[in-house]
């Protein structure tokens, strides 16, 4: 399907810019140290970001990606201890995919397969790519893709810089019915459907952002799986809660919500998530969409060299860090720093 510099469904509805790429992906999960442990040291992740749910500040918010937290490389996590495990299924992301170097297949299979935090390693090929699928410790469905794009990597001592992997390749929306967000996609959002194939009871389609080919875009394809056997999902450890996607400024975040809103879907006001600004929507198979802009990032209340290293705050809890700081978690930083007291 060709896809227009704007898009418009009717006279009324205004014209929006077709979106970049993913944002970022934010998931739940149990033990916060484990987590920690298993983003930052097995898959080499950086930690970028050590704040709070700005809704639950008791609970961590963790968010990993590469040196410097681009958009499109950041994975965060609500931590809650005491959660159980989801339900993996219809209406939601079902699988997160990073790039991985071609070169490194070898090395993530050897890696993963060593981890006592990974379940589940799998060999596939998909679209004509290997991929290495598996679970982390919480049962969260995760996939390495071989492709060689996406920005520079954090690196770490035990991983190569050629190996690291690169930022998102995709996420996988699990859906009873594809044809409704399909049509989101590819009418408002600029995507297009670049590939399908059946798997089993279910049916793959692969779609790419219309930046695809632009240079320094990368985290631009979304796959959705549509398959009518799969349970509705459950909010729990190992599920994914929402998947961003770029948006360059508050302006364009505005006419996303009037557009959304001609196509009778309520977004909300927007949210200060301080990093970002963000408005969030259920698309027609109810998966959580969230629109966050690229500004102003993580380097904004510590330096880039000291990312991660200290326990952040929203302006609207710094009053109450003592009773924050007794509340969550003890925990170990990648630095060897400790946070938290309970």
């Amino acid at each position: 399907m060709a896809t227009q510099a704007s898009t418009q469904v009717s006279p009324q509805t205004p014209t929006v810019q077709p979106i970049a790429a993913l944002h970022h992906v934010t998931a739940i999960a149990r033990d916060p140290q484990r987590n920690l442990d298993f983003y930052t040291e097995t898959l080499g992740l950086r930690l970028v970001k050590l704040t709070v749910n700005f809704d639950d500040p008791g609970t961590y918010h963790f968010y990993f990606g590469n040196e410097a937290g681009e958009p499109g490389t950041v994975l965060t996590f609500f931590p809650w201890a005491n959660v159980k495990r989801g339900v993996q299924g219809a209406g939601a992301v079902i699988a997160t995919a990073f790039n991985m170097p071609a070169a490194a297949l070898e090395f993530w299979w050897e890696r993963l397969k060593a981890s006592r935090d990974v379940a589940n390693l799998q060999r596939v090929t998909r679209f004509g790519s290997p991929v290495l699928t598996f679970e982390d410790h919480d049962g969260m469905r995760l996939e390495l893709i071989a492709c060689d794009e996406g920005p520079a990597p954090f690196t770490r001592d035990d991983i190569p810089p050629h190996f690291a992997l690169r930022g998102f390749h995709s996420v996988a929306l699990a859906l009873h019915r594809a044809k409704p967000t399909i049509a989101l996609l590819t009418e408002s959002m600029g995507y297009r459907i670049v590939d399908s194939a059946a798997e089993g009871t279910a049916t793959r389609t692969r779609l790419r952002a219309a930046t695809s080919g632009t240079t320094g875009t990368f985290a631009t394809y979304l796959d959705i799986l549509e398959d009518p056997t799969l349970p509705d999902n459950k909010l729990g450890a190992g599920v994914v809660h929402h998947v961003a996607f770029r948006v360059p400024d508050l302006e364009a975040q505005a006419r996303w919500q009037q557009h959304l809103a001609h196509r009778g879907l309520r977004a909300t006001p927007v949210q200060d998530r301080s990093y970002f600004q963000s408005i969030y929507f259920r698309e027609p198979g109810h998966v959580l969409f969230e629109f966050a802009t690229d500004s102003p990032g993580f380097a904004t209340d510590e330096p880039l060299a000291a990312l991660g290293g200290a326990l952040k705050l929203p302006p609207q809890y710094e009053h109450a860090r003592a009773r924050i700081e007794q509340t969550v978690p003890r925990i170990t930083l990648p630095g060897g720093s400790v946070v938290g007291h309970s």
